[in-house]
């Protein structure tokens, strides 16, 4: 194993962000340590029938990724910012985690532009995608104190809206933006104006690093100008491993999502609270209980059927169990309120998503494995997609409503 190898999977297990694999270390870990970033797909590969077949009764022109992070380090006069300690050899973990988070995009740490170089890779794999599909790029507010204090401590990395939407207008035949403001900000109502103003499609908060609990009244103001606006809020749901920032997990409690859906605010739910547990609120025991449980629930509750939505990115990931992925495949009454997203950067990571565990839990065809892994060896952004077209369980699939997400950003 060569010393990037070793880097790679060291940051990947030191980061947590693979919390199953010593339990599947045969499936995941044979994918590979490294993304070989082979460049663009091969004509032949991009008309293999598997590929033609992922694309079969899709309209481009609705298929939007609503879940891709902008990363940055400022060196291009973004604005963009990481941690420190991401950069600094004595913190070992975040030293790695920047560097496998490079490797999964394609970017050299060596690059003369970090900034540069993860849009111009971003970029180059949607070229793959026939016109009119987009992406949805992440802006990242910074971590809050009680106070509404900017909190550098605690901020893992920082995208701000301006970059977002400045990348977005460079090519808005393929990508669009989504806004971060923290509702505690005194800022904040103005902000989300003025985003809302710039063609921002959506508000992006991940509670438990940004330290946003949503229950706490300031949010209520923000929330109103959202559902005025009709404007979707998407919350990070479940356990958080990529961003730890304020670390306070309790926010992360699918639960909590009632009360912005009360003041009818539309809420997109990222990862389908499909990652770790959450105290289960409304029994008086308030049970430790896994966080899709929690969320399955509130999709079943009759009354947020127009207004709660979810996003797949990072579902089908080797730290999820395979009862989500059979209760995701097999729920089609929810496939209308499901969105696609690929969690860019993170389909780019080797052992994060595994073919191979897929197949041996039945839902894919292990004959289709090495041609999704020679288009992962060349563009993540593709076989994400294309590996979920293909994901069922008996005749159970993803339908294409997952992937025509265009509507639910439409605020007539």
């Amino acid at each position: 194993m060569n010393r990037r190898h070793a880097l790679c999977c060291g940051a990947a297990l030191a980061a947590g962000l693979f919390t199953s694999l010593r339990a599947n270390a045969g499936p995941t870990l044979r994918e590979g340590l490294r993304n070989p970033c082979r460049g663009p797909v091969p004509d032949e590969l991009r008309r293999h029938e598997i590929v033609q077949a992922a694309f079969d009764g899709i309209d481009a022109s609705q298929l939007w990724d609503t879940h891709a992070h902008l990363l940055g380090t400022g060196d291009s006069g973004s604005g963009c910012t990481v941690h420190p300690s991401m950069q600094q050899w004595w913190h070992p973990i975040e030293t790695m985690r920047r560097r496998f988070i490079l490797d999964a995009a394609c970017v050299e740490a060596g690059a003369p532009s970090i900034d540069r170089a993860y849009r111009d890779q971003l970029a180059a794999q949607t070229q793959a995608f026939p016109a009119g599909a987009r992406w949805l790029l992440f802006a990242f507010d910074r971590t809050h104190t009680d106070e509404g204090r900017a909190d550098a401590e605690h901020t893992t990395f920082h995208v701000p809206d301006a970059y977002a939407a400045e990348v977005a207008r460079s090519q808005p035949d393929r990508f669009g933006w989504v806004a971060s403001i923290h509702p505690y900000r005194t800022d904040a109502l103005p902000a989300l104006q003025s985003a809302i103003d710039r063609g921002a499609q959506a508000v992006k908060w991940l509670p438990s690093a940004m330290n946003i609990d949503p229950r706490d009244p300031r949010c209520r103001p923000f929330y109103d100008r959202l559902a005025r606006e009709r404007t979707p809020l998407i919350v990070h749901a479940g356990e958080e491993k990529a961003a730890p920032g304020a670390g306070r997990e309790a926010f992360g409690n699918p639960l909590l999502m009632r009360t912005p859906l009360e003041a009818g605010v539309r809420v997109i739910v990222a990862h389908a609270g499909s990652l770790g547990q959450a105290h289960d609120t409304d029994r008086r025991s308030a049970p430790v209980v896994p966080a899709f449980d929690l969320l399955t629930r509130l999709m079943d509750e009759p009354a947020w059927k127009t207004l709660l939505l979810a996003d797949i990115s990072a579902l089908f990931q080797a730290n999820r169990t395979p009862a989500v992925w059979q209760a995701v495949l097999q729920r089609q009454h929810w496939h209308p309120r499901l969105l696609h997203g690929s969690d860019h950067p993170l389909p780019g990571i080797m052992p994060l998503v595994a073919p191979t565990q897929l197949a041996d839990a039945g839902l894919l065809d292990p004959a289709k494995i090495p041609v999704l892994r020679r288009i992962r060896e060349h563009n993540p952004l593709l076989f994400d997609f294309v590996l979920k077209r293909h994901l069922k369980t008996g005749t159970s699939r993803l339908s294409a409503d997952v992937f025509h997400t265009r509507r639910h950003f439409e605020r007539t």
